[in-house]
């Protein structure tokens, strides 16, 4: 059984091509293309590779396509991408304009060039489906809520990851099992020990921090829109609600333009004045005494240390802090920042530990550390397709 997982930019495919046959997760081909202007002809030339490259002889090697969907209008999961899903997606565009529109654009391809391969979209809001209530809710009036004002999550894929890989690494494979198996059975697999708490930090270009209970999420720092929770790298994350209209009038901007501004020129490119969206750039700079920078980098870390209090809070605490995704895997100080004097509620790193870890997996707490402090690098694309393989095996 082999799974292609497509990830569609405004200008980009990338995509990975798994095989699952008599068991295995195997990694067969991966590959993508930057400045596409012309998907149609992208998608033939990545299915010509495929072919080439001797993994596919016929698009009927293929049992499905997979897509790391954002949002939809009250549709979640891990569902078949027809034509009601795909109108829902489009319900939702200006919650995800920088996500939604291309992957509709490139689903519709992908259906007209492979009519008889199912297309399966794991929505990155599904991992959020089982969460309380009370931690999803906004204070608007009903008729708000009615029309989907809420929190919503996203990076599901992600944090689904984490919640499985980090109980393996725990050594708690009844959390594992009931993490790979949550939209099977909606969280229901038995828990044969204690409670496992997990804070997982997706940090990178878009971030996002999740607290996670025996495998399933119990909230996350986005909110509705992708524009919410932490700093991205150009997006602003958390502002407050009256901020948007009093910009518009005082600047004398329109609606759009503000929108725009919020999501091309926030996060830490407005916190850096202008300088960079790019974090390895940011530190550099703020290293060298630059002010802006400086500032970029302590926002950053204060919004993450915030949003892991409330989830300490929420969990009662924590079993494991694991950090994934490019800035999480890859910045020794930015995590070293985060957990700084974090002593009394648990976690303790170990310096050598922790500046030794990049891009793979790793512990980096201290010996005398409550908390176990781990570095797991996240696979997305994986989860996609073990999602669409776990639905085509159902259907």
């Amino acid at each position: 059984m082999k799974v292609l997982v497509a990830n569609l930019g405004s200008t980009s495919l990338k995509w990975r091509l798994f095989d699952f046959s008599d068991g295995a997760e195997l990694l067969l081909h991966k590959g993508g293309f930057e400045r596409v202007t012309d998907y149609a002809g992208a998608i033939d030339a990545c299915l010509g590779q495929l072919r080439d490259s001797g993994h596919l002889e016929s698009d009927k090697d293929l049992a499905a396509v997979g897509f790391k969907t954002v949002i939809a209008k009250d549709v979640t999961g891990c569902v078949l991408l027809d034509e009601r899903v795909l109108a829902a997606m489009e319900a939702y565009n200006g919650l995800a304009p920088a996500h939604n529109p291309p992957y509709i654009a490139g689903i519709r391809l992908f259906g007209n060039r492979l009519p008889s391969v199912p297309l399966i979209g794991l929505f990155e809001t599904a991992f959020y489906q089982f969460a309380p209530e009370s931690m999803m809710r906004y204070g608007v009036p009903d008729s708000w809520h009615a029309i989907g004002i809420r929190r919503w999550g996203f990076h599901g894929a992600s944090h689904k990851f984490i919640a499985e890989r980090s109980a393996q690494w725990l050594g708690r494979e009844d959390i594992a099992t009931r993490a790979a198996r949550l939209y099977i059975d909606g969280g229901q697999s038995p828990v044969t020990g204690p409670d496992l708490r997990v804070i997982s930090c997706h940090l990178g270009g878009s971030s996002s921090i999740s607290a996670i209970r025996n495998g399933v999420a119990i909230g996350n720092s986005l909110g509705m829109s992708p524009q919410s929770g932490l700093p991205h790298n150009n997006r602003v994350g958390d502002l407050d609600a009256e901020a948007l209209p009093y910009a518009v009038k005082t600047l004398g901007i329109s609606l759009e333009e503000a929108q725009r501004q919020l999501s091309r020129e926030g996060g830490l490119k407005g916190l850096s004045g202008g300088l960079s969206n790019d974090i390895r750039d940011i530190q550099a700079a703020a290293a060298a005494g630059d002010a802006k920078a400086r500032i970029a980098v302590e926002v950053f870390v204060a919004e993450a240390r915030r949003w892991i209090g409330g989830h300490l809070a929420a969990l009662n605490g924590a079993d494991a802090l694991v950090f994934t995704a490019g800035i999480g895997e890859n910045r020794p100080e930015i995590r070293e920042a985060i957990c700084s004097n974090l002593e009394q509620l648990g976690f303790r790193l170990d310096p050598a530990k922790n500046a030794a870890a990049r891009a793979t997996e790793a512990e980096i707490s201290a010996a005398d550390s409550r908390v176990r402090i781990l570095v797991l690098p996240t696979n997305e694309e994986l989860v996609v397709a073990r999602e669409a393989r776990r639905l085509i095996l159902r259907a």
